[in-house]
């Protein structure tokens, strides 16, 4: 396993939309280690594929890094195939957009099919802060960030505070 460079906005490659996983094999899972690998290093609770430079449908959460026992999910080629009518608002961050946090609608219940790490068609029916992660990590394999779902004002605003974080972390 290994720590992979987590790419940042407004790096272009986080715009790109992932392609359809073929084939759930070895390579596929040494990626899947080494998202999960890349995302506890960063304290985050998850990731997608595209997030370090591979765009392949592939995302990775664990809701409960921190709290005892790790409860890693992987999820490959991902969809919703039902959302609720009743909408909520979380705040939500994203390691590709450091340091931003947000109120973000969604669909507060949802029912998603994916493929598990061996290839087997799963259904998971979610609420709370996991419909709310496993919608954000999908919007990633759009090419979508939480920031896209922000009024054009705040979007701007958020844009500019990562940018003047870069400059000032560049220059120490």
């Amino acid at each position: 396993m290994a720590v992979r460079t987590i790419l940042t906005a407004p790096d272009p490659r986080l715009k790109a939309i992932s392609q359809t996983v073929e084939t759930v094999d070895n390579n596929l899972r040494r990626l899947a280690d080494d998202m999960f690998e890349s995302m506890y290093a960063a304290d985050g609770i998850g990731l997608a594929a595209i997030q370090i430079g591979v765009a392949k449908r592939v995302l990775v959460m664990d809701l409960n890094p921190k709290k005892g026992e790790k409860e890693p999910r992987l999820f490959i080629n991902p969809k919703i195939v039902w959302t609720s009518d009743d909408v909520a608002v979380s705040e939500e961050g994203c390691l590709s957009v450091p340091d931003i946090w947000e109120d973000v609608e969604r669909p507060a219940q949802i029912r998603a099919e994916y493929l598990d790490r061996d290839g087997r068609l799963q259904t998971l029916d979610a609420e709370g802060l996991l419909a709310t992660c496993l919608q954000h990590e999908m919007d990633h394999l759009e090419g979508i960030l939480f920031l896209d779902h922000l009024s054009k004002l705040k979007r701007s605003i958020a844009l500019r505070k990562l940018a003047k974080a870069k400059r000032l972390k560049e220059t120490g």
